[in-house]
């Protein structure tokens, strides 16, 4: 029987694996792949709020080691990228998602969806802005490279017009090889599956290494 104060839940133990690899004697060791340093860390999207603890705790822990870490939220990524608009363009998304949600709700999803997809997925839009920020970053710590960390959060606020596939792969070789991990809400399917909050097809043979 497990002591319930040793106790720790899958969460934990996938954040505690992931800190014993960042602090690897060679370095981190979060990727097996040469000059990928990518990793994901899955949770359930009801665990929210336990995530964001356990990772601002290992984060201090870091930081009370000379590390540099820098947190990336997805969400105020977005958001940054639409009030950078004029008035009348959001006024005018708005307005139509509403009429057409009147009329057909999926329709009016769609709508969303096509609209969106320029701020999120493409090249210059949420993938753009995550290197942009870690360049800045890597530039403001250019001695302290080798223990400088990025975790990329909030991706379940864009559900559902996020795909991490998306942003990984217009992030590769743009992120000075500095260990970038992706909190991930949904669920892991086999070995490389990943299932966006536990709804959406899952996306298979994901390169990175999968912590859960």
């Amino acid at each position: 029987m497990i002591d319930p104060l040793f106790y720790k839940t899958s969460l934990e133990s996938a954040v505690n694996d992931l800190r014993t690899d960042l602090l690897s004697d060679g370095g981190p060791q979060i990727s097996t792949m040469r000059n990928y340093r990518f990793a994901i860390l899955p949770y359930d999207p009801k665990k929210e709020f336990e995530l964001r603890t356990l990772i601002r705790r290992l984060s201090d822990d870091l930081k009370g080691m000379g590390w540099n870490v820098l947190s990336i939220s997805l969400l105020r990524l977005l958001m940054d990228r639409l009030r950078a608009e004029e008035p009348r363009v959001l006024d005018s998304f708005i307005g139509r998602e509403r009429r057409l949600y009147e009329k057909d709700p999926r329709r009016a999803l769609r709508y969303l969806k096509d609209k969106l997809v320029h701020y999120v997925e493409e090249p210059d839009g949420l993938a753009g802005a995550v290197v942009g920020l870690i360049d800045d970053f890597a530039d403001a710590h250019p001695d302290g490279l080798d223990h400088t960390l990025i975790f990329i959060g909030r991706a379940g606020a864009l559900y559902p017009f996020f795909r991490s596939s998306a942003l990984l792969r217009f992030i590769d070789g743009k992120t000075r090889n500095i260990p970038v991990v992706l909190l991930y809400p949904g669920a892991r399917q086999g070995d490389t599956g990943l299932s966006f909050m536990g709804e959406l097809p899952a996306d298979r043979d994901y390169r990175p290494r999968i912590y859960s």
